[in-house]
Parts: structure tokens; C-alpha cells; sequence
């Protein structure tokens, strides 16, 4: 009996390695739940060994989204992962906590506030949902208008450039609203006002401002497109108005460029989104959307609830939401203060200014964005005759670094960039090691024959002239190559799959 139970404590030793037991012998199910079940150490094993193959966050300069935090604020993000944000009446201090981040951030942009007013916002998942609120807003206020005024409201359009995240393609598809894009041009790579204001109509529900371009992180300037829509909506008897994306720059200028006008300081923009995520200083999974007035948020989308245990309002696309990253938001707010902001800005653009020069003084590159800006430095290859942006950005992985190399949007595609994202995590030391590996690929990319770069760019701007003289296809096209894309994708993995 004894020898019987030393054997089993000696199994269960063995056992107790998940490298030592049956788990790590056969392949795990990818796509249908297991029958049985396995130990904990040998789950958190396998998926531990899967992930050790992802890029290094901290390396991964396509990437907007804050990637470091503080050990303070990893343990209260820890201490309130378990908190379902929407039970307020639960948890009251949380929703307090996120009521103080709304009104530090609509003073952060200058919203007319008494002492004793209250900012109109809410916390989202990041600025995709911000900006479908915010749209949501525009289309019913002018629906409203509409319909109080005898007129057609059933076809709604709004103006953009075409240097827009996906996510206001999203929204204009979702909700149905004309997409109106202001095309860029070679060396002009955001929204020109002018063009912008001459495509606004009666239908148009707002023109939407990147303050803060994903492209090149170059800011839009709010303040002409305010000065000429004013003009045009005082000739026109309209009222359009501004929503400016500031998921990028929200969180810059103001310390950094406090006198640009940008905000609520102009009277035209009506609501502003901004990522906590990015620039805000938390993981991801936080944005945030601020209204000028409580008259500029149509109480008919606000609901009210009493199941959670009391009355409560909400206006979100989503229900249930951790309250971590509200929490973080608050951390970073009342930690770093505005000098504290200030410094980590001033940080980003020095690091980003220091790995500009750097590559200008390679005698190699061309730079593509601008000083005044996210700090974001884009660059493009003053001879790609022989290669290109994207063997750069392919061959600078083998250092570990993520560098994203794409084209530039309608109007300019035959433009090709590479982007560095300057983050707080991302330090002169850093900066000074990228720029050594850049300079060892160039070396690298001249000893290998040459790639027909010239025929991509020719293709390029074959693609630019198609898109200019092509009839526009219809939502309902779209949508039907879309599905078919899908289909075809999957089709291709079950196949992979079953062999």
C-alpha cells in the first residue's frame, strides 16, 4: 500500500510539469471545444508557448495605442477587472470617477462650462464607438430639422477627407450616410477646407475634421474650415457644423500647442472624440466623446433603464464594459496633471524630432509629416527605382521591429511611406537603435538586385486615374464584394484546416 501511494505522488510530480504530460504530445482543438478538460498549468502552458510568437508590443511602432503603464495603475486595472461599468447604481464611485474624466477633458478642450456646469459626454471603448455617437447625433439633430421644416430627410451625407480612419466608413455604411471624401494630393495629405466647403449641401449632417491624421499625424486646420463653413452657412440659411477627430491629437495640442484653435473655442465644432488609449496614456480599450452643450446631444438617443437595480441613462452601441480602463484614464489624469502631460508630449516630439534628423542626415529618405503634429514621424524612399518602402518595412522585422509601410490615400497612392508612431514608451535610446538597423537595410537592400519598384508606382497612379474617372459603385455593390471576399476567405481556411 505504501509502495502504492509513493508511485502515485511520484506520477503526480511528474504530472505536475505540464512539458511532462500528455497535453503538449497531441494538438490542441483551434476550432472546436475539447472533450475533456486539462490541467490549468498545462492551458496557461500551450497558450503561453502560441503568444511567444507575437511582436513585441513595445517594438511595434505601427501602433498608436499606449503600450506602458505604471505598476500602480497595472494593479488597480487589476483590482477592478472583475467591475461590469454598466451596473452603476453598483458601483457609483466608478461612474462618479468616469464623470470626472468627462469634465476634465471637455475643460482640456475649452467647452463653455460655468463653475457649476457639467460637461456631456461618455466613456466608450475607444474612438470607433465615440465617433458612431457622435454621427449618431449629427444625423438626428438633422433629421429633426427636416422633418420640422416640410423637407426631404432621407438622404443624409457627410464630409470628410479621404485621409479618414475606416471607422467613419463604418459609420457612414452602418447608418447610411453619403460618404463625401476630400481627396489628398501629392504633398498635401489631409483635408483641404476649401474643397471641403464647396462639397457641403443642405443633406450635409456635418464635416468632420482629423486632427491628427493616420497617415502622417499632420493636424487638420479646424480653425480656416470654421471661418469659410461660417461664411457658407450665413449665405445659405444651413447650420452645419464640425465633429473633430482628435483621436490622436486630443490629448497633444493642448499641451504642446495650447494657442492652436481647434476645439470648442471655434463655434461651429459641436463635438469632439478623443482616444484615452493613445495619447491619454491607457492600454486599449478606452475613448471618449464630448459635446459642446447638452442641446447638441438629441435626447431621443439617450435610454433609461431601471433593471440594473435603479434608473439609470446610457448612451452607448454597446452595454456591458469593464471599468479598468476608466479607472486607468482617472490614474493617468490626476497622476501626470497637465505638467505632467506636458513633459511626456514634450518627450514624444523631442525622441520623434531626434529619429527625423536622423534620417534626413542618411541622405536616403524623404520626410512626409509634419513638425506641428502627433508625433509621429512618416517618411518615404527618395529613389525607388530599384526597391521600395515595403522591403524596408519586411526587412526591418528581422531586428524585431514593427515599421508599416503603405500607401497613401486616394489621390496620392502612388505614394508609398513608412511610419513611425513615437510613443511614451519609445526613448532616444530606442530611437538611436532603429535608425542604426535602418541604416544596416539600406546597406543590405543596395547589395540585392533591384525589385520593379518603378512598375508598383506606375500601377499606382493607374489606380488613381481609375478611381477618378470610374463610376462610383453603390452601397449595395460594395457590401455584395465585401461578403464574397469573406466567403472566399473562409472557404480557403476550411480547406487548410481539413488537410
Amino acid at each position: 500500500m505504501a509502495s502504492s501511494n509513493s508511485c502515485s505522488k511520484a506520477h503526480e510530480s511528474v504530472q505536475s510539469s505540464p512539458f511532462a504530460s500528455r497535453y503538449v504530445q497531441n494538438p490542441t482543438p483551434k476550432f472546436v471545444m475539447p472533450e475533456n478538460s486539462m490541467s490549468k498549468e498545462a492551458a496557461a502552458q500551450i497558450i503561453n508557448d502560441e503568444l511567444m510568437l507575437d511582436g513585441n508590443p513595445r517594438l511595434n511602432l505601427a501602433s498608436f495605442v499606449t503600450t506602458w503603464m505604471e505598476p500602480e495603475c497595472d494593479k488597480l486595472i487589476m483590482d477592478s477587472i472583475n467591475k461590469n461599468y454598466v451596473n452603476m447604481d453598483e458601483y457609483p464611485v466608478t461612474t462618479e470617477i468616469q464623470n470626472r474624466c468627462i469634465n476634465m477633458i471637455a475643460h482640456l478642450f475649452n467647452a463653455p462650462l460655468g463653475d457649476s456646469d457639467v460637461a456631456v459626454g461618455a466613456g466608450t471603448v475607444g474612438s470607433s464607438e465615440a465617433i458612431m455617437l457622435a454621427g449618431l447625433a449629427f444625423k438626428r439633430k438633422w433629421q429633426s430639422k427636416r422633418k420640422s421644416e416640410g423637407k426631404a430627410f432621407d438622404k443624409p451625407n457627410l464630409v470628410t477627407g479621404a485621409n479618414f480612419h475606416v471607422c467613419w466608413e463604418k459609420f457612414c455604411r452602418y447608418f447610411e450616410v453619403e460618404l463625401r471624401e476630400v481627396k489628398v494630393r501629392e504633398g498635401y495629405y489631409v483635408m483641404d477646407p476649401f474643397e471641403a466647403v464647396e462639397m457641403v449641401d443642405e443633406n450635409t449632417i456635418c464635416v468632420a475634421s482629423i486632427f491628427g491624421s493616420t497617415y502622417n499625424g499632420e493636424f487638420e486646420d479646424v480653425k480656416v474650415l470654421n471661418d469659410l463653413l461660417m461664411k457658407k452657412n450665413k449665405e445659405s440659411g444651413w447650420d452645419t457644423p464640425i465633429h473633430v477627430d482628435a483621436a490622436s491629437g486630443g490629448f497633444i495640442a493642448p499641451f504642446l500647442y495650447p494657442e492652436l484653435e481647434w476645439d470648442f473655442r471655434l463655434p461651429l465644432v459641436k463635438s469632439i472624440n478623443v482616444s484615452g488609449h493613445k495619447y491619454g496614456l491607457v492600454y486599449a480599450g478606452i475613448g471618449w466623446v464630448i459635446w459642446r452643450t447638452r442641446q447638441d446631444l438629441p435626447q431621443q438617443l439617450i435610454f433609461h433603464i431601471d433593471y440594473l437595480g435603479a434608473h439609470q441613462s446610457t448612451f452607448t452601441l454597446n452595454f456591458s464594459k469593464g471599468s479598468s480602463q476608466v479607472i486607468a484614464q482617472y490614474y493617468q489624469l490626476i497622476r501626470l496633471g497637465f505638467e505632467g502631460y506636458r513633459k511626456v508630449m514634450q518627450n514624444c516630439r523631442d525622441n520623434a524630432m531626434a529619429l527625423k534628423e536622423g534620417l534626413q542626415n542618411t541622405g536616403r529618405f524623404t520626410i512626409v509629416s509634419k513638425d506641428i503634429g502627433v508625433p509621429v514621424v512618416a517618411f518615404c524612399l527618395k529613389d525607388r527605382s530599384t526597391h521600395d518602402e515595403f522591403e524596408v518595412s519586411e526587412m526591418l522585422r528581422r531586428f524585431g521591429w514593427i515599421v508599416p509601410a503603405y500607401r497613401m490615400p486616394k489621390g496620392a497612392k502612388h505614394v508609398s511611406v513608412l511610419r513611425v508612431v513615437v510613443r511614451e514608451d519609445f526613448s532616444r535610446a530606442l530611437a538611436e537603435r532603429l535608425l542604426v538597423d535602418i541604416i544596416k537595410v539600406l546597406a543590405e537592400l543596395d547589395t540585392l538586385p533591384p525589385k520593379s519598384a518603378a512598375k508598383a508606382i506606375a500601377l499606382a497612379k493607374d489606380e488613381d486615374a481609375a478611381n477618378d474617372s470610374a463610376v462610383k459603385k453603390t452601397a449595395e455593390e460594395t457590401e455584395m464584394e465585401i461578403v464574397n471576399a469573406w466567403i472566399d476567405m473562409i472557404t480557403k481556411a476550411t480547406k487548410i484546416t481539413c488537410c
